[in-house]
């Protein structure tokens, strides 16, 4: 099921924007490998220009030392995709279409730009999870884990159980 355009991650401008922003986060390492940067006058360009090209606060990120976490390629995705929204009136079948991408491993795209990142957004970065996060109260990662009952018992809330606690506000 495709969601309204607001509560998807606009892949369309993560797409226009990625090439260049990768292309400036391999150009920064290569300039450090070969000049180094001691001053960090290449950090500071490096941030302004993609604060400038994506509005985000580029704190966040690790332009540094990119190759010990997910990579130049995540990296650059992670600052081209654009952050989540406050959505009103989200329905319980938007809210239930969320919670069965987060909980499934199933991806619709088989070719192109939304197809190497689909996944990502679901399982890697946590694009749906700061969605729920931002747009309901009640959210927590425990609605997404597999958790213990008081008699020590191992269980996972079902995509319905998901669902309805996080549209009433639900204990978990």
């Amino acid at each position: 099921m495709e969601l309204r355009r607001e509560i998807e991650p606009d892949f369309t401008t993560a797409e226009k924007l990625y090439p260049e922003v990768l292309r400036l986060i391999l150009e920064y390492t290569d300039y450090c490998d070969e000049h180094g940067d001691e001053d960090h006058s290449a950090y500071q360009k490096l941030e302004n220009t993609l604060h400038e090209m994506t509005g985000k606060e580029m704190s966040g990120f690790n332009l540094w030392e990119w190759w010990e976490e997910d990579g130049a390629e995540n990296l650059a995705f992670d600052i081209a995709l654009p952050e989540p929204i406050i959505v009103e009136d989200i329905t319980k079948t938007e809210l239930s279409e969320i919670v069965r991408r987060l909980k499934t491993f199933e991806n619709p795209y088989t070719e192109g730009f939304i197809a190497q990142f689909y996944n990502y957004v679901c399982f890697g970065n946590g694009y749906f999870h700061q969605f729920l996060k931002l747009n309901f109260k009640k959210y927590h990662i425990k609605l997404f884990q597999r958790n213990k009952d008081k008699n020590g018992n191992y269980f996972e809330y079902s995509q319905e159980e998901t669902t309805e606690k996080l549209r009433n506000n639900g204990k978990y």
